[in-house]
């Protein structure tokens, strides 16, 4: 397996650059067992049955990017802060450009929140530091939504930072629980009309939380993506949501996990007999062909980047041959990519040509 084996051609033209008005307007592909249908995300009700059961991640992205100056003696150096997850001892660890020119003991100062001077634990490793910003957490929180910025992917254009209606865009509906840097974003497609419809329907809805890191946006580096670690992330799938998975499956309905976030915290929490247990940890778990799924049925999500995590986890998911298959066809009909993009609603490969 090589990295270059997910690789694939996309018109520029087609990396949305916005999401659809309303949020529902997208379109969807269904990648079906022999066969691919264009639709829309409209659609999703009389794609699922009643007894199935949507897995939707809770997470709220927060304004993680932090623009700083390091202050000591020899000079000033600015660096951009993209806060990843908060530790168990009340520090953060953060993605740092410019991480070098720091080291253990530096105090920096927060462009728009100087009273934040997040202090440096320990020197960087490959760009990455714990920050210490102090005790107050509440403090902090606001801190960012002063001086934070929402964190959008480098493929969405914003060469004057993020508009003000990129903080709503941005949001899933089902965010409660801050933590993330980045969204769920098979998410951003629902609206109140369509979840009505979807209730309607006897389709029923389970709530996990896996907050996504900065490392989501991260390229892979080396040819063989089997020797590779993704940057952990805090998940937690409670004992309710547990029930409710297994549940579900017992009474013979189909699990349908709405975003690879909510996928990969299901494979963390799902053991070899197909039972879904409580979770509450980091998980770094990278789901490549090979994988045997145990989580989900169905995953609904957007389109990915070439030669991405996202992308070997689709086509882990059903099947390298179909999705790149699904992924020509998209191209060729106009299908809007990534953050802001369509969405592709996938059955889980059963026939495992790629293991």
């Amino acid at each position: 397996m090589h990295t270059a084996d997910f690789a694939f051609d996309l018109p520029e033209a087609l990396i949305a650059q916005s999401p659809a008005r309303p949020r529902d307007a997208a379109r969807l592909l269904r990648v079906a067992p022999g066969a691919l249908g264009d639709a829309g995300v409209r659609h999703l009700p009389g794609m699922l049955r009643p007894g199935d059961l949507m897995v939707v991640n809770d997470t709220r992205v927060i304004p993680a990017r932090l623009h700083a100056r390091r202050m000591r003696d020899g000079g000033e150096a600015r660096v951009e802060i993209m806060l990843n997850r908060a530790e168990a001892d009340g520090t953060w660890h953060a993605l740092v450009r410019n991480a070098r020119k720091l080291r253990a003991g530096d105090v920096l100062a927060v462009e728009g929140a100087p009273e934040l001077a997040p202090r440096v634990v320990e020197a960087p490793v490959e760009g990455a530091v714990r920050l210490d910003f102090g005790p107050d957490q509440a403090a902090l929180a606001a801190a960012l939504e002063r001086a934070g910025e929402i964190p959008l992917p480098p493929y969405i254009a914003r060469p004057d930072g993020p508009r003000p209606e990129d903080r709503e865009d941005y949001q899933p509906i089902f965010a409660r629980t801050p933590g993330a840097v980045a969204a769920p974003t098979a998410s951003l497609h629902f609206t109140p009309a369509l979840l009505s419809a979807l209730e309607a329907r006897g389709v029923g809805r389970a709530t996990l939380t896996l907050h996504v890191g900065a490392g989501t946006f991260l390229p892979l580096r080396g040819e063989d993506p089997r020797g590779q670690r993704l940057h952990a992330e805090w998940g937690e799938v409670t004992e309710e949501a547990a029930a409710a998975i297994n549940a579900t499956r017992a009474a013979g309905g189909r699990v349908v996990a709405i975003g690879t976030t909510a996928l990969r915290l299901l494979e963390a929490a799902t053991g070899p007999d197909g039972t879904t247990r409580p979770f509450r940890d980091l998980t770094d778990i990278f789901l490549l062909p090979g994988h045997r799924f145990r989580g989900a049925d169905m995953l609904l999500t957007n389109f990915h980047l070439p030669k991405s995590t996202l992308f070997m986890l689709v086509c882990a998911f059903g099947g390298t041959a179909r999705m790149k298959a699904a992924y020509a066809h998209a191209v060729g009909a106009g299908y809007r990519f990534y953050s802001y993009g369509d969405a592709c609603l996938i059955d889980r490969d059963e026939d495992e040509p790629d293991r």
